[in-house]
């Protein structure tokens, strides 16, 4: 099987021993995004909706430099830090997936990295 490290300047740089995302064969593996500015590696100001926004242009950008939309992921996992901010977290989710969306795991974590409220992670398929 053939792998491949994807490095871009469209999604935040990673923050610790990890890749943005990894091809393995057709399969992208992306790493977990929280909502960082990609310019400057600082977390978003506001809420779930606006930190679940970024998360999500954060993935578009991972996705788009390797040529790929959201129709290409086939499965997200989305780590929220309080599950009262699941209906929010829906209603930005489904702008971007419009159609067809992929399988979704949804938990509740004890915390995440810089004290967001969101992380999500993809896998996408050529």
């Amino acid at each position: 099987m053939k792998r491949l490290i994807v490095a871009t300047d469209a999604a935040p740089k990673a923050v610790g021993p990890y890749s943005q995302a990894v091809w393995a064969g057709d399969l992208l593996f992306c790493a977990g995004q929280i909502p960082l500015e990609p310019a400057t590696g600082s977390i978003v100001t506001g809420g779930i909706t606006e930190q679940a926004t970024r998360v999500l242009e954060n993935i578009r950008g991972l996705l788009q430099s390797q040529g790929l939309d959201f129709k290409n992921v086939v499965k997200s996992t989305v780590f929220l830090s309080d599950m009262n901010n699941f209906a929010a977290l829906n209603e930005v989710y489904a702008r971007f997936f419009t159609k067809e969306p992929p399988a979704r795991s949804t938990v509740q974590v004890a915390g995440l990295p810089k004290n967001a409220l969101v992380e999500i992670e993809v896998v996408a398929a050529r």
